[in-house]
């Protein structure tokens, strides 16, 4: 407090070249305020405001402290997040190229065996084709036969008929009804 004093007196001294008034009277407004001067510095420790305020900075440095080292954890945790994330979008993508790879795999055999099936389709397809073809044929063959039969037997009755005679005619017919008995019996 002393010191305060000293130090307030030396800084007054300007006030006493100032002239006409004594510095220490009451009637000077440079006394009175320092004199109103060294009470609020008085009042300020008598208080101890500056132990508070020191109090208080330790207080908001110990606050800004720990929410550094809160934003530092924070920012850990978020490496650590950020980590997992990348690890989980390499093996999305790792699993997503097996999954390509197999559906292009699967797409490849899918391919192979449609054209196996087409083959074989085809292959029947040509099989019914072919027997279609071979029954036409016979169909045709049975056909021309038959008509060639049928004009045969009416170009052979035609000479027959011309070239028979009525005593011819029932001889053959007896011959015949001889040829049906015996194979009857």
């Amino acid at each position: 407090m002393k010191k305060f004093v000293a130090i307030l007196a030396l800084t007054a001294s300007p006030a006493f070249a100032a002239g006409d008034k004594p510095f220490f009277s009451l009637s000077n407004t440079d006394f009175v305020v320092s004199i109103g001067f060294v009470v609020f510095i008085g009042i300020l420790l008598y208080y101890k405001v500056p132990g508070l305020l020191g109090r208080m900075l330790d207080n908001r440095a110990a606050q800004i402290k720990a929410e550094l080292e809160e934003a530092r954890a924070l920012r850990d945790e978020a490496k650590a997040v950020l980590a997992a994330y990348e690890k989980k979008q390499k093996d999305v993508q790792e699993q997503s190229e097996r999954i390509v790879a197999s559906a292009k795999e699967e797409a490849m055999n899918a391919a192979a065996q449609a054209k196996a099936d087409l083959k074989a389709s085809i292959a029947r397809r040509l099989a019914a084709a072919e027997e279609q073809i071979a029954s036409a044929e016979a169909s045709a063959i049975r056909e021309v036969r038959e008509k060639a039969i049928a004009v045969a037997v009416a170009a052979a009755g035609d000479v027959l008929s011309k070239q028979m005679t009525a005593e011819g005619a029932a001889a053959s017919i007896d011959a015949a009804i001889a040829q049906v008995e015996a194979k009857l019996h």
